[in-house]
């Protein structure tokens, strides 16, 4: 059956501004593609990352070399053997899965061998920022469970100034690879003193070996040092968890086996994401049943989601209708 493949940039602001150690964004602009067949029309949607050596130009034209690969039927088994994993890829994977379901008339939760897609409680993100000023956003989230965006050299602060803005709230603490050797320790000893509930990816990937002697209370996780299962490789002596980014997978179809596998080393998962909207959290949510963390907050950081996104009460999001996706 003959297939169309469009492709589309899109722009959306975020509700203020987004910041981590690498930098700020007061916007997010994604990367669509839409499979149509004359049955179904399967959509998919990615967020270009820079740390990655991404472009929204290199993705749109990585998925554009593509065209005639994916209008000539290929599917997804066929897709990682085409293109590496990445942005430009979890888009076509995404909307290959969404065709499948729609074309079917079979969720897609059912496809991915998840019997029931339950609502489930994200983590809600706070921006780097001075002390003070983090603690009062994180007390006027009034979310029970939050991210904490951290990398500078006020960390213990922070840390310190937010568990007392928020006593009763689960705080997960992200460096995103801005700690190091130096100040590790300390950095440890802080999150152990509030309580932190888990660690992400404190050093910076290639770095991972610092953790193998470090005594430690709270869970750490893998993300910026894990993409795909090629990257497993002696992570589960080094970490307890690893962060499942559709982004870095390269879809879905990767996502449920590097989950699987993780599984079967003894590593918990957390399902994660970039900054985009609901049409990139929705197959995301395929792994959320088995996930001890679910960060699925992108929508919840924008200024406006796109129309027919998830819904959201609160921090519990519900599983996505099939207009949206699968």
């Amino acid at each position: 059956m003959q297939r169309r493949l469009a492709i589309a940039v899109e722009t959306y602001p975020i509700a203020g501004r987004f910041v981590i150690a690498r930098g700020a964004r007061t916007e997010a602009v994604v990367v669509t593609v839409t499979i149509t067949t004359s049955r179904a029309s399967g959509r998919g949607e990615c967020v270009p990352y820079a740390r990655y050596g991404e472009t929204v130009d290199s993705v749109v034209a990585a998925i554009e070399a593509l065209r005639n690969a994916i209008e000539a039927g290929a599917d997804r088994e066929r897709l990682t053997h085409l293109m590496p994993a990445g942005a430009a890829r979890n888009a076509l994977d995404c909307a290959l899965w969404d065709l499948d379901a729609k074309e079917n008339g079979v969720p897609a939760h059912i496809l991915a061998g998840v019997d029931r897609l339950p609502a489930v409680t994200t983590a809600y993100t706070i921006s780097l920022d001075a002390p003070d000023a983090m603690a009062a956003a994180a007390a006027a989230s009034g979310r029970p469970i939050l991210k904490i965006k951290l990398g500078g050299a006020d960390d213990q602060a922070r840390i310190a100034a937010v568990r007392a803005a928020v006593p009763d709230a689960t705080l997960i603490v992200d460096a995103n690879e801005g700690w190091s050797a130096g100040n590790l320790a300390e950095n440890l000893a802080a999150c152990e003193e509030a309580g932190v509930a888990l660690i992400e990816q404190p050093l910076p990937a290639g770095d991972d070996h610092l953790l193998a002697a470090r005594w430690r209370d709270v869970p750490i996780c893998a993300d910026e040092s894990i993409h795909t299962r090629a990257d497993l490789d002696g992570l589960a002596e080094l970490y307890d968890v690893i962060n499942i980014k559709l982004d870095k997978t390269g879809g879905l179809t990767e996502a449920l086996a590097l989950a699987d596998q993780a599984e079967e080393l003894g590593l918990g998962i957390m399902v994660g994401c970039m900054v985009g909207t609901s049409l990139a959290m929705a197959p995301a949510l395929m792994l959320a049943p088995r996930a001890r963390f679910v960060d699925l907050d992108g929508p919840l950081l924008l200024a406006r989601d796109r129309d027919g996104g998830l819904i959201y009460e609160g921090s519990i999001v519900q599983p996505p209708v099939p207009a949206l996706w699968g």
